[in-house]
């Protein structure tokens, strides 16, 4: 992709947008960023750029003029975009845009849950190879920053949103955990927003791979778009997991997840899909059981923070969905678990989560604005107290408990109601076991 003396016009001046650009100018290109917030409000990394910036809006700007404009995936469709689009002018994403610059061969992983989980790993999993990987994208440094250099394998975490714009994108392993409902407000249906994740398999030719989960008709039917092969992974499959153990049904080789600190069933499938990732990739088997063994799980995704009186405590704050939560409340190795729930509501159904406590949960906890939507939802299903805050959620939720059981905050709702962030969400929950340890004898 020549862009020397192009005129690019990079919307949305966050990370990715930041990211996109300084690539654009080091490859020649005359540059112009615009941004919805103010000029203070950007980084110093975005003024730092040396080039034309349009701050407070995009209105003012005359995308007609680019050769080449480059959109980050936190901005949605606008009129003008749209129009520049029918004109004939090429809008890609940051993803598209690093790709186009990449020859390293590429693992995208993608999913509704899960993905930083398992892209981190397979990270891990390639430098116990001894490859020389870059791991990135939706997760740490936008792709963009792995251009220039040499790799032996590029890993990135790809949401919904930066395969919207990816017409070209072919990754040589393609992974997709998951697909449950999440973000429908920038999508009209589920249909769409799953269409949206499997825009990573749409390019792939024979030779590629794609890794899905066993018997999943979302995840296939998307694979299928398609001509990659398919690998399945879950509890049969090409990689099945069952009792802490990866088994790789073409060789037989078993990996031992009890090497690692992945706690539940939906982390060992987790890494079962690493597994097939790289294994698509030729990490040979003797690298697998050194990078589980190394592999530090990333905060607030099942988190073991503390254990009292027989009762763990996991803190599961990056949970912002229904799905999130479910998948941790099934996958727990406690028999039942006490369910701290609540926050910013995303205006989803609460039925999968109410059938799950139903299966596996003691009784709940709610705090936050969704606290008396979910309250009505689990009804009777299991006992169910209201919060005033995550001090008094620990504190109910520990006595509602018995031995062997555990606490679990897997809030299936957006933190920003009570939080900063779901991370701060993580941090008071953590705290407040550590503040109740001290109040309760051992």
């Amino acid at each position: 992709m020549d862009l020397n003396q192009k005129r690019v016009i990079v919307i949305g001046l966050g990370k990715s947008g930041v990211a996109a650009a300084r690539l654009c100018v080091e490859r020649g290109a005359r540059v112009l960023g615009t941004d919805s917030a103010p000029r203070e409000q950007l980084s110093d990394a975005a003024r730092g750029l040396g080039i034309e910036i349009v701050a407070g809006g995009h209105d003012s700007v005359r995308l007609s003029d680019a050769d080449l404009i480059v959109v980050s995936p936190g901005v949605p469709n606008f009129p003008l975009l749209e129009a520049a689009e029918r004109a004939g002018i090429e809008v890609i994403g940051e993803l598209e845009l690093a790709c186009r610059f990449l020859s390293a061969p590429i693992v995208a992983i993608g999913g509704t849950n899960g993905k930083s989980t398992t892209t981190t790993l397979a990270g891990e999993l390639f430098e116990a190879a001894g490859r020389r990987v870059f791991v990135g994208g939706n997760l740490g440094e936008p792709a963009a920053s792995a251009v220039g250099k040499e790799w032996d394998a590029v890993v990135l975490e790809v949401s919904s949103f930066q395969l919207e714009r990816a017409p070209l994108f072919r990754p040589r392993v393609s992974v997709l955990l998951n697909v449950t409902e999440d973000h429908l407000d920038r999508y009209p249906s589920f249909e769409l927003y799953a269409d949206a994740k499997g825009n990573a398999f749409v390019n792939q030719e024979p030779g590629d791979t794609a890794v899905i989960p066993f018997g999943d008709a979302v995840c296939e039917e998307q694979a299928r778009r398609g001509r990659g092969e398919l690998v399945s992974f879950g509890t049969a499959g090409d990689y099945a997991c069952a009792e802490g153990i990866v088994t790789e049904a073409r060789t037989g080789e078993r990996f031992d997840l009890g090497v690692s600190k992945l706690h539940g069933t939906h982390n060992h499938h987790n890494a079962a899909a690493a597994i097939a990732a790289v294994r698509a990739l030729d990490v040979p088997p003797a690298a697998i059981s050194p990078g589980l063994g190394r592999f530090a799980p990333l905060p607030h995704r099942m988190a073991l923070v503390g254990e009292l009186r027989g009762v763990r405590f996991y803190d599961d704050s990056k949970g912002t969905n229904v799905g999130a939560a479910v998948t941790a409340l099934s996958g727990l190795s406690e028999p039942r678990g006490v369910l701290i729930a609540g926050g910013r509501d995303k205006q989803g159904s609460y039925a999968p989560l109410v059938e799950a406590l139903r299966e596996r949960g003691r009784a709940a906890v709610v705090l936050g604005e969704a606290a008396e939507r979910i309250f009505a939802a689990i009804g009777g299903a299991v006992p169910v107290e209201h919060a005033s805050d995550m001090d008094d959620a620990v504190r109910r939720a520990f006595r509602l408990a018995e031995r062997g059981d555990a606490v679990l905050l897997s809030p299936a709702c957006s933190s920003f109601d009570m939080f900063k962030s779901y991370a701060d969400r993580g941090d008071r929950f953590r705290d407040a076991v550590v503040r109740l340890s001290r109040e309760v004898p051992a």
